[in-house]
């Protein structure tokens, strides 16, 4: 089902965004690997026949790039990075037209950076450019603007971006064909007992747990980024699968609904999720977080509350007044993210008070009259 609010949902076509990381593009050199690429292409090629209209978001530029300057150990400093995103970027598109030139497919590059998501006018016209895209049969190869964007290249997140991807074009199924098999309950690298969880229908704490850090020296994301992509698309009602992304078919079966790695299960009935909501989930950076008491909580994933300071523990970080917050609980476990409406010091001197009390008290009698983050600006994910 698709997010409520969004007017075009019912006409686009089945939608299915493809992510492919660093280290599943590459070989063991830090190269890419052509020939899987050439498999990745014939797979979509197959599911695009079937009715789907994919959108590939790929990593390695910088991969690539150092392949084509003869780099052979990745280097540490920003401006090489960037120079090798930015040799990378061309040769890594080339590539993709090249392998879906075979199978007469048009293919368009899409950089995106979060500055460009931050701005809702800014991502309102990208949903626009991917619709017009994929009305044209283009599949769009999109990536972060690794030439621009130091915060990607320092802790790397094109599963967020894949998600974001997702989330604009109302995707029906996002794919991440990843160097592991799945979620898993323990680390498998450490635990050879480890067993896949092949289904996941609520992200709490516990799967917070058993998600890793980055464990690749090619790539920069890790599950951790997977788990919370999948927090937001199944708040959106959009499935996701992790998977090997050398499993035979991984795509093909996938899109078919075969048991492939680990299926997030999209919710039946999403909250209400406005593309406004999306945004906020997905399309800018946290700036800070308020932790707030089991009542607070309880309020707004059942009541569909509004944050009110007299629910609210502390206050972490410095931010502005509309810049996106991460809301915890009493744990510290994230189960929502807003837009904040007062900046942290003036929350700080807010929180544990009652709208009667910030009344009465005349340097915090403004703070009286809204909540800290309204319910319309929202987004619960449990």
């Amino acid at each position: 089902m698709k997010p409520a609010g969004c007017a075009h949902a019912a006409d686009h076509g089945k939608r299915l965004v493809i992510k492919i990381g660093s280290s599943t593009l590459t070989t063991s050199e830090s190269k890419i690997d052509y020939a899987y690429l050439a498999e990745v292409t014939d797979q979509v090629a197959r599911v695009r026949a079937a009715g789907w209209r994919p959108i590939v978001v790929t990593s390695a530029a910088i991969a690539c790039g150092l392949e084509r300057l003869s780099i052979e150990k990745r280097p540490h400093d920003m401006p090489s990075l960037q120079a090798a995103a930015s040799v990378g970027q061309s040769a890594l598109s080339t590539a993709y037209a090249e392998a879906f030139a075979r199978h007469g497919i048009v293919t368009s590059t899409v950089l995106l950076t979060r500055r460009d998501t931050a701005d809702r006018r800014a991502y309102l016209h990208a949903r626009d450019t991917f619709d017009r895209l994929l009305e044209l049969g283009v599949v769009p190869i999109v990536n972060e603007n690794d030439t621009i964007s130091v915060e990607q290249i320092r802790f790397g997140d094109n599963d967020t971006l894949a998600a974001l991807v997702a989330c604009l074009v109302e995707a029906d199924l996002m794919v991440i064909l990843s160097d592991i098999e799945g979620l898993y309950d323990a680390n498998p690298h450490h635990h050879p007992d480890a067993n896949l969880i092949g289904r996941v229908e609520a992200i709490g704490p516990e799967i917070m747990a058993v998600a890793g850090e980055a464990g690749t020296t090619v790539g920069s994301g890790g599950m951790i980024t997977k788990i919370k992509a999948a927090r937001v698309l199944m708040v959106a009602g959009i499935p996701l699968v992790v998977c090997d992304g050398h499993r035979a078919e991984a795509i093909v079966d996938a899109a078919a609904g075969e048991d492939v790695g680990t299926l997030f299960v999209a919710a039946k009935k999403p909250h209400e999720i406005t593309p406004k909501k999306l945004w906020i989930a997905l399309g800018d950076a946290a700036r800070g977080a308020l932790a707030v008491d089991d009542g607070a909580k309880a309020a707004l994933i059942e009541r569909g509350s509004s944050l009110l300071s007299v629910g609210v523990r502390s206050v972490e970080g410095r931010f502005e007044a509309n810049d996106i917050v991460d809301i915890k609980d009493a744990t510290g476990h994230l189960f929502a993210r807003g837009k904040v409406a007062f900046a942290s010091d003036e929350a700080a001197l807010a929180i544990g008070r009652t709208r009667a009390e910030l009344q009465a008290n005349r340097l915090l009698a403004s703070l009286a009259d809204k909540p800290l983050v309204h319910r319309d600006e929202l987004v619960v994910f449990e």
